[in-house]
């Protein structure tokens, strides 16, 4: 049994796609997430990670960001996402780092929606479902079936429920 404290290290093993990725431009991705965990990354060509950590918490911090930075959008998967830029048909919401997809304006509300930025602004937080990635890699989201799942009402379909709790009560 090591101690948290002790020096550890992990493996991974990424998509050889995604080593880029992990780097950065110039290397300012890798930089940053060692000084951001405190934890060494070195990459090998075939894809093969490894993270020397000072303790357990360092070389876990730095596998977390390694494993955000190679998360694939999941069809079907719900995420929170910032809404980073809003067009005319749509937004672009971004759900994992780097990873920004369309929300398109008619998968904003249930009702036709005319501005997009009645409903969004940039910055904001929103829960968006993956309806697809195409094979250019570009994700398609919708807010509309996020609301559907989890049977949030408007706030003025749960104005009423007071009043049908006491009609059923007489």
């Amino acid at each position: 049994i090591t101690s948290d404290n002790a020096p550890s290290m992990a493996t991974l093993k990424v998509d050889q796609d995604k080593i880029r990725d992990i780097i950065g431009k110039g290397g300012a991705t890798i930089r940053q997430i060692t000084e951001d965990s405190g934890a060494t990354v070195d990459i090998d060509d075939d894809g093969t990670v490894k993270v020397f950590g000072q303790n357990a918490a360092a070389r876990d911090a730095a596998v977390e960001i390694i494993m955000s930075i190679t998360a694939e959008a999941e069809i079907g998967a719900i995420y929170t996402g910032k809404v980073a830029r809003i067009v005319d048909f749509g937004a672009f919401v971004t759900i994992l780092p780097g990873k920004d997809g369309l929300v398109h304006i008619s998968q904003i509300a249930d009702e036709r929606v005319e501005n997009v930025s009645d409903y969004l602004s940039e910055g904001q937080d929103v829960q968006v479902k993956v309806l697809d990635v195409d094979q250019r890699g570009r994700i398609k989201l919708s807010m509309r079936e996020v609301a559907d799942e989890s049977g949030s009402a408007e706030a003025n379909d749960s104005a009423d429920a007071p009043e049908e709790e006491s009609l059923s009560e007489e």
